[in-house]
């Protein structure tokens, strides 16, 4: 997944906007392309598009696009496609990859009023595609989404299984009397700021993610009229094929490393 830390401060009018994206550019860019990595592909993209169902006519805000992956599946559906990201550099990818299909604007994920190109209630679905996990905080951009969707619209979150997916804090486990695969995780209940990736080149600081409890998603998502209508709990594409390999297999299939919610906005009486 994409650790950016997407807690900005400023605005599209003018106000420096901080991301710490900027510095890990040419690896993400090395890993994810234009056209998303094997887990893009193969997951995240195929769980978005099955929540989403986006159809001919309507308006699409990509929250925290990057490279735009999910620009051409958007478009080919017959919708229109806006990205927005806080990362100077990863919007000139997304431009110079998808710009001729799609709008890409850059802005703050909790100020989205502030961003010039959105405006209230005028996107029919909204997406998170890997990248809400690296927002903060949690609650100003649930709302500030809320905010741009028509009565009606969807919102789609794919992102890292909150309960078994925790960044620095959950891992796998072998027990060899029981020859099971089995899935730890050491801290869960407490929203954790973790640490992921330093700068490269030599510069100073590094991302971050944003671990918060599935609760404080659904409860945010309440709290700014969304109701949630379904939820996805999605298995690693990977196999294995080492000396444990049924175990583990077994155990990729039955604990979900990633998860999909759609919500719906409340339409307006």
């Amino acid at each position: 997944m994409r650790d950016r830390q997407t807690a900005v401060k400023g605005t599209s009018s003018g106000q420096k906007i901080r991301t710490s994206w900027d510095a890990h550019t040419e690896w993400y860019d090395g890993w994810v392309g234009k056209d998303g990595s094997t887990l893009h592909r193969e997951l995240a993209i195929p769980a978005t598009l099955e929540l989403l169902a986006p159809r001919r006519g309507e308006r699409i805000l990509d929250i925290g696009a990057g490279q735009g992956v999910l620009a051409p599946h958007i478009t080919r559906a017959g919708a229109s496609y806006v990205g927005i990201d806080a990362s100077t550099r990863l919007l000139q990818r997304a431009r110079a990859h998808h710009g001729r299909i799609g709008a890409f604007l850059q802005g703050d994920a909790s100020r989205l009023d502030q961003v010039s190109g959105i405006e209230q209630a005028t996107f029919d679905g909204i997406v998170f595609l890997l990248s809400i996990q690296d927002m903060d905080p949690l609650s100003s951009v649930l709302e500030g989404a809320a905010w741009a969707l028509r009565g009606g619209g969807r919102l789609v979150i794919v992102m890292i299984h909150p309960c078994f997916r925790v960044p620095r804090q959950s891992g796998w486990g072998w027990q060899e009397e029981r020859q099971l695969q089995y899935r730890r995780i050491d801290r869960y209940l407490t929203p954790l700021a973790v640490p992921m990736k330093e700068y490269a080149n030599g510069r100073q600081g590094q991302s971050l993610c944003f671990h918060r409890p599935l609760q404080q998603y659904i409860n945010d998502l309440a709290s700014s009229g969304l109701v949630l209508d379904q939820m996805r709990e999605l298995c690693t594409y990977k196999t294995s094929s080492g000396p444990h390999a049924r175990a583990e297999n077994r155990a990729y299939q039955e604990i979900p490393l990633f998860m999909g919610l759609r919500a719906r906005k409340l339409p307006t009486r």
